[in-house]
């Protein structure tokens, strides 16, 4: 029996969609739970990668993982970085959580100050399941690592003020150690020796892959909120920009020099690194059943970081891929926001949330197995007060401009209807007055 008359019999038996879903995995992977690792780049827009449109910058081991799995158009996280970290890791918007923006989150003593202590982790509810859970590369949250459910964990930590014995290296802005070349770095609790030839990226990337293999007969889950694209803070304010990662030959080897200091020469990076775990997950024998998600946590720095306009900000690109699970889709129109990553992450791994745990998203997976085009009508994002709403066509920005996008999703072509009296314009704005009713912003007064 193939797939699609398997699909047709459970249809027929009147079969509900968990059941659907639950039977399908365990037909086409033995009845064991796939594994996830989830990369988030620091600062980096879907412009950036060639398979999203660009022209200079060349990715084609992401733009692979695109052709051969899912890629979504239109994905959102947040314009700015620490409430997206917590809207990825609780499946939760803002108003739930707290957390707002970088600098308006909860103070120490208010509800929501430490993220595991009031909202549930999709670690902890994976590790509930019985997943090992590790997560590598930056942090950028209040609490520790295994409070969070990470079982381990390696880590940049952006403070020079160690209790070790090494010391950031010279040039390092005071108070913010190196991510980059001579990485200051802690794992499972233990602060690592490095010199001036370690590179951060390859470091995190190789504690990814090793805990993958220590843990490949059980499933398991690594978050990867990597350190890359980011502008660096490993050396003074005057000449702070892209550190040049290392140099890498026809081969895929470090030549020993540094490649170009430039968001280009950092995305290039990151896409090697990317083949570097899929072509390891071979090896390994666990291309099959890993689940690889590639995504940002907000827009580039200079296009979209802290931006209000449009949706430079929120928009970042999400690639899913895995031969045994997810269907070769390629590009899909489906709208996701980072909150129906948990949501996909309880579906696929057949975790439960407890009973009466309030979560904002909804599981995509039914596109990653090729059953569905869409799964919600909008997403959602938000910047301190300002709120961001999106459907098929219709997207109100930031800053309360209405737009038109029509059928484009690479953030082109879009007409301010702000002020028009269409009918069709004015019932889409009342639309999106309804569903904000119940996406409330902060009372910064």
């Amino acid at each position: 029996m193939n797939r699609r008359e398997f699909l047709k019999k459970c249809s027929q038996a009147g079969l509900g969609a968990a059941l659907l879903s639950n039977s399908l995995f365990d037909i086409r992977m033995g009845s064991r739970k796939p594994n996830f690792i989830i990369l988030m780049a620091d600062d980096l827009s879907a412009k950036e990668f060639s398979c999203y449109g660009n022209t200079e910058n060349n990715t084609p081991n992401t733009d692979k993982l695109g052709e051969t799995g899912v890629r979504f158009k239109t994905c959102w996280c947040t314009p700015i970085c620490s409430p997206t970290r917590a809207e990825i890791m609780t499946g939760r918007y803002g108003f739930r959580t707290g957390w707002y923006h970088n600098n308006n989150k909860p103070a120490q003593g208010e509800k929501g100050y430490n993220l595991s202590e009031d909202n549930l982790i999709f670690a902890q509810v994976l590790k509930n399941a019985g997943y090992a859970t590790a997560i590598s590369g930056k942090w950028q949250l209040r609490g520790d690592e295994d409070e969070h459910g990470f079982d381990e964990y390696c880590m940049w930590r952006k403070t020079s003020a160690f209790d070790g014995p090494i010391e950031p290296p010279e040039g390092s802005l005071p108070g913010r150690a190196a991510r980059y070349w001579h990485p200051a770095i802690v794992q499972n609790g233990e602060q690592l020796d490095t010199n001036e030839n370690d590179y951060g990226p390859d470091i995190f990337t190789n504690f990814a892959l090793d805990f993958a293999d220590r843990n490949k007969d059980r499933p398991f889950l690594v978050y990867y909120p990597m350190v890359l694209t980011h502008k660096t803070w490993d050396f003074d304010l005057e000449t702070m920009g892209y550190v040049a990662p290392p140099q890498i030959d026809e081969n895929d080897r470090w030549t020993g020099k540094k490649g170009e200091p430039s968001i280009k020469g950092n995305v290039e990076y990151m896409d090697h690194l990317i083949g570097r775990i899929v072509k390891r997950l071979e090896e390994m024998g666990l291309r099959e059943n890993t689940i690889l998600m590639i995504t940002g946590d907000n827009g580039t720095t200079g296009y979209g970081k802290g931006q209000l306009d449009q949706e430079k900000g929120p928009r970042v690109t999400m690639v899913v891929n895995c031969p045994g699970i997810v269907e070769p889709v390629g590009a899909s129109d489906a709208l996701i926001d980072f909150t129906d990553i948990m949501a996909t992450l309880v579906d696929m791994s057949g975790a439960r949330l407890p009973a009466g745990y309030i979560a904002d998203g909804r599981s995509f997976a039914p596109i990653l197995r090729g059953e569905k085009q869409h799964v919600r009508d909008w997403i959602f994002s938000y910047m301190k007060e300002s709120r961001f709403l999106r459907d098929t066509r219709w997207l109100l920005d930031g800053e309360g401009v209405f737009w038109d996008c029509g059928d484009n999703r690479d953030e082109q072509g879009y007409i301010d209807v702000t002020d028009s009296l269409d009918p069709e314009v004015l019932a889409a704005k009342a639309r999106f007055d309804k569903i904000l009713e119940d996406l409330p912003a902060p009372d910064l007064s």
